[in-house]
């Protein structure tokens, strides 16, 4: 089930008695949280932790009755902790778990599922694993130990293009509008992480108050761009603009940035260039289109800005900036380099 499904579903007022949240996006997580709250009334909402308490704890909450509130919500967090480990959790089989959970496994929360308690649910917060890599199978044995539960959430993290449309929805919402380009780079700067985005997004909300927000906004009040600065390096040095590029770097050295950070943007900039290039991409929709194929996370302003650059540089010049990189870096590693010096010879022979 996902999340936008689940939202509908406590908008209705269809609340299950049980729901499992796999995954590690907390802006989804904590939006059913702000429904299901909306739902129950004053002083209904208990927590618990499964890394300080055992399952059948949360469970018997479950079952008691409250002298405050007939309808409750019971929130438990660090639901992997009641998995058991060791061999028998190799095999797929229930044991003894270490931390929170005791002896019983998942049994007493089947046992409570086969007759819930009236106008009490339970959320059970798996926040731990991913659904790549290494953690799918961890996932999967989450799942599989609560599988009496039936309504389980997938909170799978935003990709770039989802992560785009919900900043300009959440603008929109705080009552402004985010320039493209702004947008563009709060995503990039923030790495589509929707949750700090939201946070973000509140706060310039405030600033803006009621009007535009551009770039040098989000320069201006989000700590984690990645500098507004840095992105306009790269972009100058794309464009081959030698005036430019120095203003910048002088700008970036008085402000104390870390220049590294500059020269890791431009190697990545630079290969994709390369590679549109050799690949014969002619407009930045085709340069999207195709790293988008590729699986590589690429929305309109970057796929701009690839654009420019693979214009600008001849494939030789592109594999020449390549090891300019490369030996600026190293300069930039030594034991006791003039950070600024190594900069403005890399951009000087550059943009020669």
């Amino acid at each position: 089930m996902t999340p936008a499904q689940t939202l509908a579903r406590i908008e209705k007022g269809t609340v299950p008695p049980a729901l499992l949240l796999l995954g590690q996006e907390a802006y989804e997580r904590r939006r059913i949280k702000d429904a299901l709250l909306a739902k129950f009334p004053e002083n209904a909402l208990t927590q618990h932790d499964l890394a300080e308490t055992t399952l059948a704890e949360a469970v018997d909450d479950a079952r008691s009755l409250s002298l405050f509130a007939t309808d409750r919500l019971i929130w438990v967090v660090n639901a992997e902790a009641s998995l058991p480990r060791g061999r028998a959790a190799d095999d797929g089989e229930e044991g003894d778990a270490a931390g929170g959970a005791s002896s019983g496994g998942a049994a007493p929360l089947a046992a409570y599922l086969k007759d819930p308690s009236p106008g009490v649910t339970l959320v059970f917060e798996a926040a731990r694993f991913d659904f790549e890599g290494d953690d799918k199978r961890k996932q999967e044995r989450v799942r599989k130990f609560y599988a009496a539960i039936q309504d389980v959430v997938e909170l799978r993290r935003f990709g770039p293009r989802e992560a785009r449309q919900e900043t300009d929805a959440l603008a929109r919402r705080a009552g402004f509008r985010l320039q493209p380009a702004a947008a563009d780079l709060l995503v990039e700067a923030l790495g589509a992480d929707i949750a700090r985005i939201a946070v973000e997004i509140e706060k310039l909300g405030l600033y803006a108050g009621g009007r535009e927000v551009g770039v040098d906004d989000i320069g201006a009040l989000v700590p984690d761009a990645r500098s507004t600065t840095v992105f306009a390096l790269v972009n100058a040095l794309g464009r081959r603009d030698r005036t430019r590029s120095l203003e910048i770097l002088d700008t970036l050295a008085r402000e104390g940035v870390y220049l590294p950070l500059a020269l890791a943007f431009l190697s990545s900039q630079f290969r994709m260039a390369l590679v549109a290039r050799e690949a014969g991409l002619k407009s930045s929709q085709q340069i999207q289109g195709y790293f988008q194929r590729l699986g590589v996370p690429m929305w309109g302003a970057r796929a701009d800005q690839i654009q420019q650059t693979a214009a600008k540089f001849a494939a030789p010049q592109l594999e020449r900036a390549i090891k300019l990189i490369f030996e600026a870096d190293r300069g930039l590693r030594d034991a006791r380099p003039d950070d600024r010096i190594v900069m403005e010879q890399f951009v000087l022979k550059l943009t020669a």
